[in-house]
């Protein structure tokens, strides 16, 4: 049980949420279910009525892909993907630390995961789609929601596994409302983003509408141009994330997404996508504000091992007296007594006010292993790989890049923790199996996996910090090679190696969609548990 502190800081965080929920939900009432002229409730004047309304609702949706509000973030992201990816390391010890982060899956905690993509971006988009799909004058609206959705819901099933999708909003006759397999709803995104890229790529060079210049938080002009090369490569994201358990279709889409005809992917930093947010960024508040999370040991230990420039672009220097002047990351799932053990290890540098959701850099890496898979124009693997450490460089307008590219002797640092709870017990010394050895410059004689692990550690660099992504490509492939946990309360539900495989289904399904979630809890292949495997996470990782 929480103990009264954590009660209350819990507390005082949900507060922070709450006006955003109650007013997603009075907005999915109030202009929607008691406007009855069109089967989306909206009717043609109040979408017409300088597309302020549908605007609103996608302009909300973007920003809750990852979410904007301080408080679901905390808990559906930084407590979750941002800790498992090895971004982040959490100094305080909530709920008695036992967390999260030394696997005890905290259920108020894991249900924001359903409650913000759900409320604040699913309904919204599930309405707009539903007035546009037969509209012909704002079909450039029904593709851009239907992208929307895709990248949203993409990101809840891969840590969640099975989730309501294709039958949202479609209760059978019991009420019950049933969920995709993971498998199913992966098919379903690809003939999601199959509508929203035929459309995007009829009108690309065209000048954007009224309705998405007012409804677009992240483009300002070649609207459609730029949104469909994010679609493609997200299509390619998606087709790499299958490659082990279904080949054939990944091979399929992701060529599809490959195809130049097709319109290209987000291969410049220019056409990176930031989605411009409301307020200020969650990780600013999260940092600063509450104090309650810091660099994590993983990236600590593989950038500093590099000499990679990119940890001061995104950390400062500690100003604990122990390590003070270093770059000081947080192991996660360890033995914590207080947040004043590790609160003056390194912090985040302040980060703008919107929200990375992809850049071009992430493009360039899954062409590379594309290419280590033989797809159709994917190109070379070394130069897509290579390009894509030149476009994270010249992202945080670095120079060198040429001297890191050749950098065969780096490999990730030990790490050192000299205020472990007990000395020693957090320490990856020279020689551990959880210590890397992979070095930077590429090398064609390599085998595929070293080849892999190379193109996945610079990913992993790459889309800082973007945790989502992060840990679902280190569940896929196991790499970037991270710190297990030192602490595990899972009770056995959870190997320490290879760690926490996703999140489970929220309590709030058991008590309200109980026959639904049951079949869903069927279609994982195993328990409801942080320790069964989804879908596209297989053992074997050999190709």
């Amino acid at each position: 049980m929480m103990n009264s502190q954590m009660n209350n800081k819990i507390y005082a965080k949900l507060m922070v949420i709450l006006p955003l929920i109650l007013l997603s939900l009075f907005s999915c009432t109030k202009d929607f279910t008691e406007l009855n002229t069109n089967p989306a409730g909206i009717s043609d004047d109040q979408a017409n009525a300088d597309y302020a309304l549908i605007a609103s609702f996608l302009a909300q949706a973007q920003r809750d892909i990852i979410p904007e509000n301080v408080g679901e973030y905390q808990l559906a992201n930084n407590l979750t993907s941002d800790a498992y990816s090895g971004y982040f390391g959490a100094q305080a010890p909530f709920a008695g630390n036992a967390n999260n982060l030394t696997y005890n899956l905290v259920p108020g905690w894991y249900q924001a995961i359903f409650v913000d993509r759900y409320i604040t971006a699913m309904n919204p988009l599930y309405k707009v789609i539903q007035f546009t799909r037969n509209n012909d004058k704002m079909q450039d609206i029904f593709a851009f929601a239907q992208l929307l959705k895709v990248a949203a819901m993409h990101r809840t099933s891969d840590k969640v596994g099975p989730i309501i999708y294709s039958k949202y909003n479609k209760p059978d006759e019991s009420g019950a409302v049933g969920y995709d397999s993971q498998e199913v709803a992966y098919q379903n995104f690809f003939l999601d983003l199959d509508s929203a890229t035929t459309i995007l790529k009829s009108i690309q060079d065209e000048e954007p509408s009224a309705a998405i210049r007012k409804s677009d938080q992240a483009y300002t002009s070649n609207n459609y141009k730029r949104w469909l090369k994010f679609a493609n490569t997200l299509r390619l994201r998606l087709a790499i994330r299958i490659a082990f358990i279904n080949p054939g279709d990944a091979k399929i889409q992701g060529e599809k997404a490959l195809d130049p005809a097709n319109g290209g992917l987000l291969d410049d930093n220019e056409d990176n996508c930031y989605i411009k947010l409301s307020t200020d960024h969650p990780l600013n508040i999260i940092t600063s504000s509450w104090s309650d999370t810091r660099l994590g040991a993983s990236y600590e230990s593989i950038l500093k091992g590099y000499n990679d420039p990119r940890l001061a672009k995104n950390f400062l220097t500690a100003v604990d007296p122990a390590v003070t002047g270093q770059y000081k990351g947080i192991r996660s799932g360890i033995n914590i007594d207080a947040k004043s053990r590790y609160d003056n290890y390194s912090k985040l540098v302040p980060q703008p006010s919107k929200i990375q959701l992809m850049v071009a850099a992430e493009s360039w890496f899954l062409k590379a292993e594309a290419a280590l898979r033989g797809w159709a124009n994917a190109g070379n693997a070394k130069t897509n790989y290579e390009t894509g450490i030149t476009q994270s460089f010249a992202m945080y307008d670095l120079s060198g890049v040429t001297t890191y590219l050749n950098n065969a002797s780096n490999t990730p640092a030990p790490y050192i923790d000299p205020k472990s709870f007990t000395p020693g017990e957090n320490n990856i010394n020279a020689g551990s199996p959880h210590l890397s050895v992979i070095t930077i410059r590429w090398d064609d004689a390599a085998s595929n996996a070293k080849k892999l692990e190379r193109i996945i550690t610079q990913k992993w660099i790459a889309i800082f910090p973007d945790g989502d992504e992060a840990w679902s490509e280190y569940r896929r492939t196991g790499y970037p090679i991270l710190f297990p946990v030192v602490i595990n309360f899972s009770a056995g539900k959870i190997p320490t190696i290879p760690g926490v495989r996703r999140m489970p289904f929220p309590e709030r399904e058991y008590n309200s969609n109980s026959a639904a979630v049951q079949e869903a809890v069927g279609f994982l292949g195993g328990e409801d548990n942080g320790g069964t495997r989804l879908w596209w996470d297989v053992a074997n990782k050999n190709f």
